[in-house]
């Protein structure tokens, strides 16, 4: 009788348990990395809180998992190394899928699309990508515009290129003149210079490129957060973060509002 009972209390110690490891995986945390001052996908407002269009769109990816999300401030170049590591669960920062990247880590579907831009200050005299010739230009490192800026040196004939972890000390070294034109994201500079008269985006630079949300490499979360951006898509959610950021409905058949698979090497 002893030990039938025993083991009794071990079968049932051990279903709770369960049910404690099941809730608790359930409710854990989520620790999502940002480049923070990328306006307008993740930046501090005034108070210091950090907002933007993908910190809306991970704080609801958190929600339908039933998880807090907790953001954590690492330059855009450090992002790839924290996801590998596992420091982190998941990154944002209009991170773009590339066949290179996608060789080491994953992402869900892509629900922005992008292209280049390059910003100069207005009374710069400089119309376009054929008035950098001879400057210097600076670019987020790490990223897809200083990817594309070296594979274009030659073309564009940029005599150098300065480096940023972010818009902001790019921008201040643009007024200040140490660089000529800045070359990056062109939602994120729209959005920066439409109250900014003395800076110009002046040339959209055709990339074809997407945002997603990136993943250690085949990270079971990213199956997760892939069908909680669908679910966001077809309810309407996507849309309404993005017409909150940019003040527009998103255009019919762009990854905002079109589900998509994940994307594969």
């Amino acid at each position: 009788m002893q030990v039938t009972t025993l083991l009794r209390r071990l079968r049932w110690a051990g279903a709770a348990a369960l049910v404690v490891f099941a809730a608790s995986a359930q409710g854990a945390e989520l620790n999502v990395g940002a480049n923070v001052g990328n306006v307008p996908w993740e930046f501090q407002d005034a108070s210091g809180k950090i907002v933007g269009f993908e910190v809306d769109l991970m704080t609801e990816v958190g929600k339908r998992l039933g998880s807090e999300v907790k953001f954590t401030n690492i330059p855009f170049a450090g992002l790839f190394a924290a996801v590998q590591s596992g420091q982190i669960d998941a990154a944002v920062s209009s991170i773009t899928i590339t066949p290179k990247r996608l060789q080491s880590v994953s992402f869900a579907q892509p629900y922005y699309d992008s292209d280049q831009s390059l910003t100069v200050k207005a009374d710069s005299g400089i119309t376009g990508l054929a008035g950098m010739a001879g400057k210097t230009v600076g670019v987020d490192t790490g990223s897809t515009g200083d990817i594309w800026v070296t594979a274009h040196m030659a073309e564009t004939k940029i005599a150098s290129v300065s480096k940023y972890e972010g818009l902001q000390p790019a921008m201040l070294d643009l007024s200040a003149g140490r660089i000529d034109g800045y070359i990056s994201d062109i939602p994120a500079l729209l959005y920066y210079v439409k109250d900014k008269p003395q800076f110009k985006v002046v040339e959209r630079i055709k990339t074809g490129e997407q945002y997603s949300v990136m993943f250690a490499k085949d990270a079971p979360l990213a199956a997760k957060v892939n069908d909680a951006i669908s679910a966001m898509k077809k309810d309407g959610t996507m849309a309404s973060i993005y017409k909150a950021w940019f003040g527009a409905d998103p255009e019919s058949g762009l990854a905002t509002v079109t589900v998509m698979d994940m994307p594969k090497p």
